[in-house]
């Protein structure tokens, strides 16, 4: 227990920035689910057990008339299709993580992701009970975030119109923030140039996938040239 103790306390300075913007999102989540009429227990219970950041907020619209089951499956593939990519690259960490290994994969957020990319491990920690402390840590925040908002959002009239954004701004934050820690950034204008090609060929409803398709495949054929540029930029 004392392992898993130090492990969240060496993990906490790191999951800072994640907590001021998981807070704000998802109280911009709890009021958005209980605008529509539902209890703040549910709010608390879908950040429990979907978890899906961006695609918890395409849900809040999957509760009115007119949308199909298939729409449900199609549209939240559609938003949450990267963290297969997410996933592939992590895949020699969480083997190594034993049973925990199946929370890590269901709590594989964007900024959970970024954390155990980026994050080196500090001494005396054991790998896998850091990651999982980041993990759990972050999770944490946007359950209580959920809670929060859900709560505010039953009690006191608020109009939620355009509180949606609140996901889009914390996507560009990380984005600033990786390409000022990164001193290659060729991945990123890979990325950036990528989506904007696909969104002008397929359209703001239909570019996610083709986006995602193209720079796998851009990076994969370039992996070698890559790395030798990620090690001249060390």
């Amino acid at each position: 227990m004392s392992q898993y103790r130090q492990a969240f306390k060496k993990a906490f300075p790191y999951t800072i920035p994640v907590l001021t913007g998981y807070l704000f999102i998802g109280i911009a989540f709890g009021v958005m689910y209980a605008e529509k009429g539902y209890s703040f227990v549910w709010a608390i219970l879908m950040s429990l057990l979907v978890y899906a950041g961006s695609g918890q907020y395409l849900a809040v619209n999957f509760f009115v008339p007119g949308i199909s089951f298939l729409q449900v499956i199609f549209l939240t593939f559609m938003v949450n299709v990267r963290h297969v990519f997410y996933g592939i690259s992590l895949l020699e960490k969480f083997n190594k993580m034993g049973k925990s290994r199946w929370y890590m994969i269901f709590s594989l957020t964007d900024e959970t992701y970024s954390l155990l990319c980026t994050t080196k491990v500090p001494q005396g920690v054991a790998e896998e009970k850091f990651l999982l402390a980041i993990a759990l840590l972050n999770q944490s925040y946007w359950v209580i975030g959920s809670a929060i908002g859900g709560l505010v959002g039953s009690l006191l009239p608020i109009n939620s119109e355009g509180i949606d954004f609140a996901m889009t701004a914390l996507f560009v934050v990380i984005f600033i923030e990786q390409w000022m820690e990164k001193k290659n950034r060729i991945p990123a204008v890979i990325g950036v140039v990528g989506a904007f090609v696909c969104l002008q060929i397929f359209g703001a409803d239909s570019f996610v996938l083709p986006s995602m398709l193209l720079i796998v495949l851009i990076l994969f054929v370039g992996k070698k040239r890559l790395d030798k540029e990620e090690e001249g930029c060390r």
